[in-house]
């Protein structure tokens, strides 16, 4: 390559010698494999488990709503891999070239950059041909992009250059077929880099980077091309006021570029993307490029020599892309399909666990107390019939043993509606009733008093109902700890996958760049 050679004729050149060398990424997928075989079983083991609660209940249904979504997951994650296959596939089948991805919305002069880039080539003897998508399937034609104010691609079209680099052109999803809708997919999927395009009449519409998404998430390398970058101007002909068409000033261009830049950095990073794949715009007009004869110097002016630098730039990263594209593939599906769902809604769903268990913590003081009172209110007014019951017999064992039936019969009631939720075990000892061996029926002249024997009841009564309700409290709060303790370990083997997956994807890129 002559020293004064052009940046068309050095990216010409650099087209042709791209080497499609292939890189074993085997070991990487295995890695990534292994990783998703032991976050399925650590998944499988980290269910929540509602020892001590009722299905019916409120935390057991949260926990079983956790549980399931985890499931679903696990089933649903082969068959979206599955998915991707035919992506894969016609991936595969452009193993020895380039695909740039050239993205845009309607007017951004797509078609005519394409169409531009084509012409180049052909005027440097590269082999050009042209195709398109019809009904799912690949069409090769000869006839160039159509152009025009008016949107006019409303479906796939390509153009192979060199027989190595591919403009894949598509319509805005809103304008694609049916029929063409999976195909175009599996296009997009398959780019190894992206040229987004936006017209200098609106630059920077950064929404628009939303439709790229799966490409960016994925590592694929941008490069802004900011279009129609010309603007009319009037000069005096032959005494007449004439409008004209002419390049904008290197200062304006510069302005506009920067102003892109910014926006589509302050994008990627909404967008969770890194910025380093974010390359420096430039502008273009292909409309003055044509319409001055396409000479060196109008190329220049017009932009396309920046803009071949550009490609020069960005075409290392793109062919280091394509050569661990396989494993970016299966990345993106373990981060967004896999890790990126259970952090979404499985991290939420704990959160919201935690502060239900938490609620349902506090609430147990309340309930306990609301127990004892219940209790003592059902059982303690019994008291007085029951002494003049027995006061013939002085049997106060008989006393004691009805006591402590009325006793369990109250607390059941009571712990069924206050602790509903909760499985509690009886301990039958707690609800039975004991006094001193002098507690009993003191005689006097006039007959028998019970008094002091209604006081050693009544505090007896009392004692065991706040053991009772004691003991059924402390159970629910261990199902609670419990519960919190398994949400915890499921929280930590999340985390746990999400920093290994981070560790891969580091590996990934930095032993295949």
């Amino acid at each position: 390559m002559k020293a004064d050679a052009s940046n068309e004729q050095r990216f010409i050149a650099d087209v042709d010698a791209f080497e499609f060398i292939a890189h074993d990424v085997e070991r990487m997928l295995h890695a990534m494999e292994d990783w998703l075989a032991q976050l399925t079983s650590d998944l499988h083991f980290s269910r929540l488990l509602c020892s001590g609660l009722k299905e019916q209940g409120a935390l057991a249904r949260q926990a079983q709503a956790i549980n399931a979504e985890l499931q679903k997951n696990l089933l649903t994650w082969p068959q979206q891999w599955a998915s991707l296959e035919p992506a894969q596939a016609l991936a595969e089948t452009f193993d020895d070239k380039v695909l740039l991805l050239v993205f845009g919305k309607f007017n951004a002069g797509k078609s005519s950059l394409c169409n531009l880039i084509a012409d180049r080539f052909a005027a440097h003897g590269k082999t050009v041909q042209y195709f398109y998508l019809d009904a799912g399937r690949i069409v090769e034609t000869t006839e160039c992009f159509k152009e025009g104010v008016t949107e006019t691609t409303a479906r796939l079209q390509g153009v192979r250059l060199a027989g190595k680099l591919v403009l894949v052109d598509t319509p805005g999803l809103h304008s694609i077929t049916p029929e063409n809708a999976a195909l175009t997919q599996r296009f997009t999927d398959s780019a190894d880099a992206v040229l987004w395009l936006t017209s200098s009449t609106s630059p920077g519409q950064v929404q628009e980077l939303d439709e790229l998404s799966r490409e960016l998430h994925r590592n694929k390398p941008l490069l802004p091309v900011v279009t129609r970058s010309d603007v009319y101007d009037e000069d005096e002909i032959d005494g007449e006021i004439r409008k004209f068409l002419r390049n904008k000033t290197a200062q304006n261009r510069a302005e506009q570029e920067a102003d892109v830049r910014t926006r589509a950095q302050e994008k990627l990073l909404t967008m969770g993307v890194s910025d380093d794949l974010l390359k420096a715009p430039v502008s273009i007009s292909s409309y003055l490029s044509r319409a001055q004869g396409q000479t060196q110097a109008a190329m220049t002016d017009a932009g396309f020599e920046r803009l071949y630098a550009a490609l020069i730039d960005i075409a290392e990263p793109t062919l280091a892309y394509k050569r661990r594209k396989h494993a970016e593939v299966f990345l993106h599906h373990l981060e967004e399909n896999v890790m990126g769902v259970l952090s979404r809604d499985v991290y939420s769903s704990l959160a919201e666990l935690r502060l239900s268990s938490d609620a349902a913590a506090a609430m147990l003081a309340h309930q306990q107390e609301n127990i004892a009172d219940a209790v003592w209110r059902s059982v303690a007014p019994t008291l007085p019939a029951l002494l003049d019951e027995h006061s013939s017999t002085r049997d106060v064992g008989a006393i004691l043993d009805s006591l402590s039936q009325s006793l369990a019969e109250s607390l059941s009631r009571a712990v069924d509606r206050q602790l509903d939720d909760y499985v509690i075990q009886t301990d039958s000892s707690l609800a039975k009733i004991h006094l001193d061996d002098d507690s009993n029926f003191d005689e006097t002249a006039v007959g028998v008093d019970y008094q002091r024997l209604h006081a050693a009841l009544a505090k007896a009564i009392r004692e065991q109902v706040l053991r009772w309700s004691s003991n059924a409290a402390d159970q629910c709060r261990a199902s609670i700890r419990q519960l919190l303790a398994r949400a915890a370990q499921l929280q930590n083997v999340l985390r746990a996958h999400e920093t290994d997956l981070i560790d891969l994807k580091a590996r990934l890129r930095s032993e295949f760049d």
